[in-house]
């Protein structure tokens, strides 16, 4: 079954989807590996991750699409990729959404922000006129029906954070991009749980949701009664990842390599300790073994180091 078919039939189970951010294809794996039933590839985590550089426009189309076709190749639940605004007009759209399509994502988000944009959560951001940003969204859909049906586009409007932006603007522009042809909306940065009920109350289709930074977060259960169909927390990975990686070299630095000894005993008890599993060497000799000539695994007798199971 395709990732986008997938991702259609969680949506219409009803229930409330909580989905955290992964910014490359070994988080993935992780969070898949958890029992997360779809990720978010963060356009943040990306923009850090692969250029050290922060959220504001710096990523290339091809940088996320690559990001995107690696993460979605890594897993087999439905990935849904930030997209930032197309990285263009309506016309330039049309390409963006097909590229992301051809990476195997289920999905991706498509805001109303000028170039070039910024995190949402982000002082200094600007929305370009309501009816280019219709264009987009028309535009996006008219590629989406001819190339995958399935494929979901999600539309993020950013007026209620924008220099004299409001809620209200918010709303009208979420309702006019789903009419656009939008599969769910998007309001990034509500400040308070009575604008995340106005949002689900007067925008007229599913809601995506983003709680983080200015925005409250909700239990699962809350999400559920407010009628939220996928919440993200985009940045936690990548925060737990800097944290850690920080942690240990400071560790490093102040003893040494005894340091990465002691790390890793503590890593060998953790459930991703054995790394070699966890990378798949396994399943290699298992292709091996199906489709290599017998006499090609003679290289593991008598070789030192990891040997895959059988």
């Amino acid at each position: 079954m395709r990732a986008t078919t997938k991702l259609r039939q969680l949506l219409k189970s009803g229930k409330s989807l909580f989905i955290p951010g992964c910014y490359n294809a070994l988080t993935a794996r992780i969070l898949e590996q958890v029992g997360f039933p779809a990720v978010y590839m963060t356009g943040y985590g990306t923009s850090l991750s692969l250029l050290g550089m922060p959220d504001a426009g710096f990523a290339t189309m091809t940088e996320m699409h690559l990001n995107a076709r690696y993460i979605a190749n890594a897993v087999s639940v439905p990935v849904i990729a930030d997209s930032d605004n197309g990285y263009g007009n309506a016309i330039t759209v049309m390409r963006t959404v097909r590229e992301y399509i051809q990476t195997g994502v289920a999905a991706i988000h498509l805001e109303d922000q000028v170039i070039p944009k910024r995190c949402g959560h982000l002082a200094g951001r600007r929305v370009i006129p309501l009816e280019e940003a219709v264009g987009k969204y028309r535009a996006a859909d008219k590629v989406r029906k001819e190339t995958d049906p399935d494929f979901v586009i999600i539309a993020r409007t950013d007026a209620r954070g924008a220099q004299d932006g409001s809620l209200d603007e918010a709303i009208r522009r979420a309702n006019a991009y789903l009419e656009a042809g939008a599969d769910l909306a998007f309001v990034e940065g509500p400040t308070s749980v009575d604008e995340v009920r106005r949002v689900c109350r007067e925008v007229k289709g599913p809601i995506f949701y983003n709680q983080s930074g200015a925005s409250p977060c909700f239990s699962l259960a809350e999400m559920q009664e407010l009628g939220i169909a996928i919440a993200i927390s985009p940045t936690a990975t990548f925060r737990a990842t800097m944290q850690a990686v920080y942690d240990l070299a400071v560790a490093m630095r102040d003893k040494g390599p005894l340091a990465e000894v002691e790390f890793s005993e503590r890593f060998s008890k953790h459930p991703l300790g054995d790394v070699h599993t966890f990378a798949g060497f396994d399943k290699v000799r298992e292709w091996e073994e199906a489709f290599l000539p017998p006499e090609e695994l003679e290289k593991y007798k008598d070789s030192i180091g990891h040997q895959p199971g059988r």
